[in-house]
């Protein structure tokens, strides 16, 4: 990875760039700046960097840290990808002390399956055993 590092240190993250784009992902499209300034506060945050300081990547998990984690918000910049960051954000994510012998680690992706299957993530087990409430525009009536 050379020229680039990943930190999970709150005040490293660039929220401007986090922000620019996960309000354009179609998973969280128009999600205002409030929102993802919460959310990234109660969250436990990893980010990719060059080593000039500039964020081009990101992740996501809401866990408690003793039993349940879920990964969201995982990006690479396009002027990055190609160059293993996004696996090695992932190998980053997986050995962090905070989340070792959890019993479960969620994710939802529409494109990046081939991924995040390297890194042991499967199709649910027990599809039937899990329910939600979804609200895909909640970011829109805002």
């Amino acid at each position: 990875m050379d020229g680039y590092s990943i930190s999970t240190n709150f005040t490293d993250m660039d929220i401007a760039v986090i922000h620019g784009y996960i309000s354009n992902s179609y998973w969280a499209k128009g999600m205002p700046m409030n929102v993802l300034e919460k959310a990234i506060s109660n969250s436990l945050c990893f980010g990719v960097f060059t080593d000039a300081g500039q964020q081009v990547g990101f992740a996501r998990l809401i866990t408690d840290s003793a039993t349940f984690a879920y990964l969201a918000d995982v990006f690479i910049l396009e002027p990055h990808r190609g160059k293993g960051l996004s696996k090695r954000l992932m190998e980053s994510v997986i050995a962090h002390p905070e989340l070792q012998g959890l019993r479960r680690i969620t994710l939802s992706t529409k494109d990046a399956h081939g991924l995040y299957k390297k890194f042991g993530f499967r199709p649910l087990a027990n599809p039937a055993t899990f329910m939600e409430v979804w609200e895909p525009d909640v970011y829109q009536n805002a």
